[in-house]
């Protein structure tokens, strides 16, 4: 059996709804034609070992560590539309979130803060973060710290309780919650938006014959069209999906190389 697994927005209060999306997926895949499709989504141990999994049908990830570490592991399928504040087209942003109190109106009024990250290696979180601040940088530092959440929904948190004081949150993570869950949100508020790259891809294994590829997309298609998932899909601000490149998500690896010329190849 194949394994799928949609880790990256299965925040608890869209489990269900993430649940029934796939149960839709599975179906259209099955009519692709596709073999060995999972009746259930893997939700458990390291999402990079399932990226790694030579098993692996279908996932989504982040576009920045699929450039950086898992290009031979990985296929680009589609790019997800998402409908919510920060999205346009395939593209996405991050929120920069501060504290409701918070007198700040820029990012260098934010200089010798403390800064929340979900991971060091995430787009959304860190580097887009990174290359919004390099040009404030001085010597290479512009945070008294920074602290590792391990997911944006605990970044917002640690900034709702005054244990950081910025954040930088993916706009799709940021609109389920303040849909789903308004109370995760409180206590804080959005100073600006970060530069646009493309939305978390959904991908397959590099194993995939291209056949079966080809089905995968076609799935797709047949998920976004039926009016039995429209529920699903609008609980994950799910639009439709873009054909994108993979050169495309080279943006994020010129953000990179934009914040290490100027000095600033480390958020600190």
């Amino acid at each position: 059996m194949k394994l799928a697994g949609l880790t990256m927005y299965d925040l608890d209060p869209v489990r269900a709804a993430t649940g029934a999306w796939w149960a839709g997926l599975a179906r259209a895949c099955r009519k692709e034609g596709l073999d060995e499709v999972p009746d259930e989504l893997w939700r458990g141990g390291a999402r990079e070992d399932l990226w790694r999994d030579p098993a692996l049908l279908l996932s989504q990830t982040c576009g920045y560590p699929l450039l950086k570490h898992f290009t031979a592991h990985l296929t680009l399928l589609a790019t997800p539309v998402y409908q919510t504040h920060g999205c346009e087209g395939p593209n996405y942003r991050s929120l920069i979130v501060v504290a409701a109190d918070n007198p700040a109106e820029t990012l260098a009024e934010l200089r010798g803060g403390i800064c929340a990250i979900n991971d060091w290696d995430s787009q959304s979180g860190m580097n887009v973060l990174r290359h919004a601040i390099a040009p404030l940088a001085r010597d290479g530092r512009f945070f008294a710290a920074v602290k590792v959440a391990g997911k944006h929904q605990h970044s917002i948190a640690m900034i709702a309780r005054g244990e950081a004081d910025i954040a930088a949150i993916d706009c799709v993570t940021h609109g389920l919650m303040a849909k789903h869950d308004p109370a995760s949100v409180a206590g804080t508020r959005v100073l600006m938006e970060t530069d646009a790259a493309p939305a978390l891809p959904y991908v397959t294994g590099a194993e995939t014959s291209s056949d079966d590829h080809k089905r995968l997309r076609g799935a797709l298609n047949r998920a976004v069209a039926d009016l039995d998932l429209t529920a699903a899909r609008q609980a994950l601000l799910i639009k439709g999906f873009a054909d994108l490149e993979l050169d495309d998500y080279g943006v994020m690896l010129r953000m990179e190389d934009d914040a290490a010329t100027a000095g600033y190849g480390v958020l600190k």
